[in-house]
Order: structure tokens, then C-alpha cells, then sequence
């Protein structure tokens, strides 16, 4: 569920699975679903292996039903989200009659709809496999993984007291049914029932249709490993299973989902749970140049979407890119003239001061995703703004377009540190929202509507390359930046004109990934 530049360790896994044949288009069928999964009414109450069973079987003959719609619209692959199987909120004795053990697909080959007698207590499995076989794609979907370990005395060794691992796993079906992939999520986010991996796992497997696609889960898309570390070897197309409850105004689910994609300049496929007591909504097919998402709104029938979009093939080997260790995959990677891996020192972060030209006066401090954000109100219908946080600082150009007798407050904000509610992590942030009532003291609160538009340019000087941009608009509409742009000394500017809709925020979020540990 959702929501240290780091060495990565030897023992992490970083094969790619499957044969890849010669691309015969440059461009493929995807398709996410945004499921209403079927709950468990009381998941902290253990259930009997064929009770636990009849519950994951209804959610899957949902899943049966939109592979069957993919398949009559050509889709090559299909993505399910997290916990859409069992569903969440288990103890990690209540799960257990739902976990299946899972083979590593890259010690031995299986096809669990071909050979349903390999292995014990594996129907999900079958029939997960037995979908993409009769459906002809490949399917992409999250369940529960057992792992045996082997006890130990010694006190540093990671395996629970109970002799077993229990994984937030993603699963990879080929086309033909045959497991080709497994990646144990790596960034828990409130998950009693599952264990982190002993290393962080690298997982990649390769199709026909698109080549090489890389394997996250939800909160994992926060963080350097795996996410970045993907991209960083030249992976340029994710898949994203997610069970992501909205938080805005900085991260709603396609707000950042869109936002790593255009920085990354990767695809991105994210399928995410549909459930309004949660705020969960919101999944999208991604690519740099183009969006397809949906994101339920207050209102709208407690169902499921299925998405489907023709998505060109970004994998740098099959678009006939020079790649060597992948991070110097041609147009691969974030966007910036220097190596993605040279970061500045931490002291000599931080921005250049206010040009004396611009207005930085009346700065007040209030509360926007539980970190204390320096603002300053924007006062005129256009005109300069700058505000700074500590050393880090955020410059703001604009031109404010009110619509009709609507009267809206919009401020400038900037953040730079740890953020320690609901997860650990460094970042350096400048957003530029709308306030939620006309009181300076509602700046920083959700707020999902805005009826005033803009013309603006944003720039901070960041301490970190990894710079993800969002412009959400009114009513969850995502908008394109007109321009972004990362130059050598880090200065990330945004810029975005002639909008559609009301300007609910636009933001550069930034991730200090190699202060995540200090």
C-alpha cells in the first residue's frame, strides 16, 4: 500500500526473464485495471485455506471478466493492482491461509496452468496463469508470497521467528501462461502481514511486443531502490501495481504518477484499487508524450475501469539505442545534461537568493502534508514571488487569469527536509497551490477544485536531479508543462501556459534520495 544514493548490494537479483523476439511494430497494446476489490469484512481474523480461497476467487472472476474485455480490444498487457486478490489490513497470522509459494522464475521454468500438479496450494496461481494463456497477454498481478527460511541462532539473521517470509509480490504470466516473473516489494507502507526483502530485488523481465519492462509496487515508487535504480540501468518502461490513498495537494495518485513519468522519461503502466472510504483512485497508461487516467471523482459509481491505450516502445535496445550499463542509454534517465549520479555536495544545495526585482515580503509558515512549508501569498494579478525554506528556495513568475466573480488565494510554497509522517524521506519541494479558503492559515489543505487558470514559470536550484513536475488542474485533470528543464547546476525550471481547466497546484518535487538514511 501506499503511501542514500545506495550501493546496491551484490546479492540484489537483477536478471531480465524470457526470450525477446524482433519487434515487428514500434508501438504495443496496453491495458490497467482500477479494481473495486472485493474485501475481507474482518481481515484480522484468520479463515480456513478454502474460505480464504472462495474470497480471492471472486475478486478474480472480476479480474477473468476484464481480461476477456483487453483481449477483444488486442491488449498485449494487462496490469492488476495491489492487494486487489486478498485485499488488506491482515495481521500476519490472519493472512496466512491466503499465501501461495511462489518459484523464483529465474531458478526454474513453470507454467502453473500447464502443470497445475507441480505444486501444492497454488490455485491462484493456476489461475492467474490459466488467464493469460486462454486470453493470449500477458498479465501482471499482486498477491501474497511464502517464502520458507532457515532459522537461525544467530541474532542478525533476518528471517522471522516463525520460519517463514511473507512478500507483497508482483507475478509475470507470459502470453502462453508461464510464470516469468517475481518481485517482492521492497518499501512497506504499513503492511503488519509482510516482511521486507533480506536485499532489495531488481526485476525485469522481457516481451516480443515492447522488450524490457521493470517491476514496482506503490510506495516503492518514492524511493531509489528499485525504482530509480531501474531507470538508472536503462529500464524505460514500469509496471506499477498500487493500493495508493490520495493525499493531496503534492500526491494524488496520477499527479505523481504522471510526474515520474515525464522526469524519468519512462512508461509507466499503474493500476491502482478503487475504494472512496480509503481515497483510493486513480491509475493511468503514462509515457512522455502522452496520458490516458482515470480518477474517480466524489459521485461517480463504486466500479472498476478498465484502461487501454496503444503505447510506443521506449526500451532502448529494440529503439536501437547504444546502451551499455544502462545508465547511458541514449534519452534514458531523467532529464538533465549531466549524469544523473552527480549529486552536488548537501552544503552547496541550496538556491540562489531572491533577485531584489522580486517580491518575497509577507512569508508565513503553515502546514501542507504534515511538513512546515514556508509561503507567500500571491497578492497580485501577476508579478514576481520568491520564498525560501532554510537555504532552498523557489521562484515564481506569473499571471493570475480569474474566472468570472470567482475569488480564489493562491501562495507559493517551499520545503526543504525530512519527512516524517507516514514514511521517511528526504525531499525538496516547490509548489504552487491553491489555498482552500481565503485565510492564509488554509494554504497547504486539500482541496480538489479551482476555477482561476495561470501563466506561470517555477524554478528552485535543487540538491538532487531527481525532480519529479505536476500540473493538476480542476476536478483531477492532468495538464502537460509546456516546457521543463534541468540545467547543470541543477536549477529546475517548469513552465506552463494556456491552461484548460482551474490550477489546483503545480509543483517541483524534488527527492533527496542520497539524504533518505542521515
Amino acid at each position: 500500500m501506499f503511501l542514500s544514493v545506495i550501493v546496491f548490494s551484490s546479492l540484489s537479483v537483477s536478471k531480465a526473464l524470457g526470450q525477446t523476439e524482433p519487434v515487428v511494430d514500434s508501438s504495443y497494446i496496453a491495458a490497467v485495471y482500477e479494481h473495486n476489490v472485493i474485501l475481507n469484512p474482518d481481515p484480522r481474523v484468520s479463515l480456513s485455506r478454502p474460505a480464504a480461497l472462495q474470497h480471492m476467487q471472486q475478486n478474480l472472476d472480476i479480474y477473468e471478466q476484464q481480461a476477456a474485455r483487453a483481449a477483444q480490444q488486442g491488449v498485449q498487457i494487462l496490469v492488476f493492482p495491489e492487494d486487489g486478490i486478498q485485499g488488506f489490513n491482515f495481521s500476519r497470522s490472519s493472512i496466512f491461509n491466503y499465501l501461495e509459494t511462489i518459484p523464483d522464475p529465474q531458478e526454474e521454468s513453470w507454467n502453473p496452468c500447464t502443470e497445475p500438479g507441480k505444486y501444492n496450494n497454488t490455485e491462484v496461481l493456476q489461475r492467474l496463469s490459466c488467464m493469460a494463456r486462454r486470453y493470449n497477454l500477458y498479465l501482471v498481478a499482486n498477491m501474497a508470497d511464502l517464502q520458507p527460511c532457515p532459522l537461525k541462532t544467530d541474532p542478525s539473521s533476518s528471517c522471522p521467528s516463525d520460519g517463514r517470509w511473507q512478500f507483497n509480490t508482483n507475478v509475470v504470466f507470459r502470453s502462453d501462461g508461464l510464470l516469468v516473473g517475481r518481485y517482492h516489494k521492497n518499501n512497506l507502507y504499513f503492511e503488519a502481514a509482510f516482511d521486507t526483502p533480506p536485499q532489495p530485488e531488481i526485476i525485469t523481465f522481457d516481451t516480443p511486443f515492447a522488450g524490457r519492462f521493470g517491476l514496482i509496487i506503490c510506495f516503492d515508487i518514492l524511493f531509489y531502490e528499485p525504482t530509480i535504480h531501474l531507470v538508472t540501468k536503462g529500464v524505460r518502461q514500469l509496471i506499477f501495481p498500487t493500493a495508493w490513498m490520495n493525499q493531496l495537494p503534492l500526491l494524488d495518485t496520477i499527479q505523481f504518477q504522471h510526474a515520474l513519468s515525464l522526469s524519468a522519461n519512462v512508461t509507466l503502466l499503474a493500476a491502482n484499487i478503487r475504494n472512496d472510504q480509503l481515497f483510493m483512485t486513480g491509475s493511468g497508461i503514462y509515457t512522455p508524450f502522452s496520458v490516458k487516467s482515470h480518477h474517480a471523482q466524489k459521485g461517480d459509481p463504486d466500479e472498476g475501469r478498465l484502461l487501454v491505450a496503444r503505447v510506443p516502445v521506449l526500451d532502448p535496445l529494440l529503439a536501437g539505442q547504444s546502451v551499455t550499463d544502462g545508465s547511458t542509454a541514449k534519452d534514458s534517465g531523467f532529464r538533465h545534461k549531466e549524469s544523473c549520479l552527480d549529486f552536488p555536495a548537501p552544503e552547496t544545495s541550496s538556491s540562489v537568493p531572491p533577485s531584489s526585482s522580486a517580491s518575497s515580503t509577507s512569508t508565513f509558515i503553515s502546514s501542507m502534508m504534515y511538513d512546515p512549508f514556508t509561503f507567500v501569498l500571491l497578492e497580485e494579478t501577476e508579478g514576481k514571488v520568491n520564498v525560501c525554506n532554510g537555504t532552498f528556495c523557489c521562484h515564481l513568475q506569473y499571471r493570475l487569469i480569474p474566472q468570472g466573480d470567482s475569488k480564489e488565494l493562491y501562495a507559493l510554497g517551499a520545503f526543504g527536509g525530512t519527512h516524517t509522517v507516514n514514511g521517511r524521506y528526504a525531499v525538496q519541494v516547490c509548489a504552487l497551490v491553491r489555498c482552500a479558503g481565503l485565510d492564509p492559515s488554509s494554504c497547504g489543505q486539500e482541496i480538489e477544485e479551482a476555477e482561476s487558470k495561470m501563466d506561470f514559470q517555477l524554478e528552485g536550484r535543487f540538491g538532487s536531479r531527481y525532480v519529479y513536475p505536476s500540473v493538476l488542474a480542476s476536478k483531477f485533470v492532468l495538464e502537460q508543462p509546456k516546457h521543463f528543464e534541468t540545467a547543470p547546476d541543477v536549477t529546475v525550471t517548469m513552465t506552463h501556459s494556456n491552461m484548460t481547466g482551474g490550477l489546483v497546484t503545480a509543483c517541483l518535487y524534488g527527492r533527496m534520495y542520497h539524504l533518505d538514511n542521515e
